[in-house]
């Protein structure tokens, strides 16, 4: 009947083009499920076929591996755990660079050494590709909300097009300037998140043992010179807020051995640098210490229990 093919064709003229997507861990995952729904057709791959399982009941096409969705897909995002998975999907012997077309967008949205950034992006650019870093702040539940924050570094002509996609899965997207930039912000951001959280928790802790509720502490401070995100949004404190991982026995959350991955990226590229961060390098041991000793999998917050720990409680 003439209604169906009417419909079918407004659904194709209004259609988007392909987006390619490797993958789909606790991030990837959500991410890539955002753009289904902002009616991108998705085809992804992933290290572990199990991880796409979803995604494919959802409607996604998935294939073997980064090169096959680059000769499908010329616009591709990559969401993986460290520089050597970047380095090898992108480069490897079934990586994306193998098969792409002259034109393409890749955007990386892994967090990884800004010089491997870099080099990815001359190794794009040799086969007439454009790489893009685009690193995200806000975690697995910005992930699944669309919330997320993208901090791009690259060429600024292909901002515009990057944030088209991007906006589908993150409220904020931010140019940061030249490939490698939005790495260094990210970097930076976590660096100092976690010098404040252990700062937090050393306060909190020293203040309940002088005899202050933590509650009270934490509304004191919270009004205070000493405010913080970690003090009045993320409180490490077990019971003085709702909604936080301090609260679920540190379950979820940002966990602890990827605060320790990121502050040893903080710590190579000041190490690069020659730039002095005495806080960013103790705290990068205080979070290796704590994945030795069984924090590995909880939220970084529980850096308020390890201290606890320490001295004998």
């Amino acid at each position: 009947p003439p209604l169906v093919s009417f419909k079918y064709r407004n659904l194709s003229m209004a259609s988007k083009t392909q987006v390619g997507f490797v993958g789909l861990g606790n991030m990837g995952n959500p991410m890539a499920k955002n753009l289904l729904k902002h009616g991108y057709p998705v085809i992804a791959t992933d290290v572990f076929p199990e991880s796409c399982k979803e995604l494919q009941e959802l409607g996604a096409q998935i294939l073997d591996n980064p090169a096959e969705v680059a000769d499908k897909a010329d616009r591709i995002i990559t969401m993986l755990p460290s520089s050597p998975n970047v380095i090898d999907v992108y480069t490897g012997p079934n990586g994306i660079l193998k098969k792409v077309k002259k034109g393409s967008l890749l955007i990386d949205s892994s967090t990884i050494d800004p010089s491997v950034s870099k080099e990815m992006a001359a190794a794009a650019e040799k086969m007439g590709a454009v790489f893009m870093d685009a690193p995200v702040s806000g975690g697995v539940g910005a992930a699944s909300s669309g919330k997320l924050t993208f901090m791009v570094g690259g060429v600024e002509e292909e901002f515009t097009a990057a944030k088209e996609l991007l906006s589908c899965m993150g409220a904020n997207v931010v140019y940061c300037g030249q490939v490698g930039t939005g790495q260094a912000a990210k970097i930076c951001n976590n660096m100092l998140l976690a010098i404040g959280m252990i700062g937090t928790s050393e306060a909190m802790n020293l203040g309940i043992r002088l005899g202050l509720d933590p509650k009270l502490l934490a509304k004191i401070l919270n009004m205070s010179s000493g405010r913080c995100w970690s003090s009045d949004t993320y409180n490490p404190v077990p019971g003085v807020m709702e909604g936080v991982p301090s609260g679920n026995n540190y379950q979820g959350g940002f966990g602890t051995q990827l605060m320790a991955k990121d502050l040893g990226l903080a710590q190579n590229t000041a190490t690069n640098t020659k730039t002095p961060v005495p806080l960013g390098s103790l705290a990068h041991q205080i979070y290796r210490m704590m994945c030795a000793r069984g924090y590995a999998s909880k939220d970084f917050s529980s850096v308020f229990q390890f201290l606890r720990e320490e001295e004998g409680q």
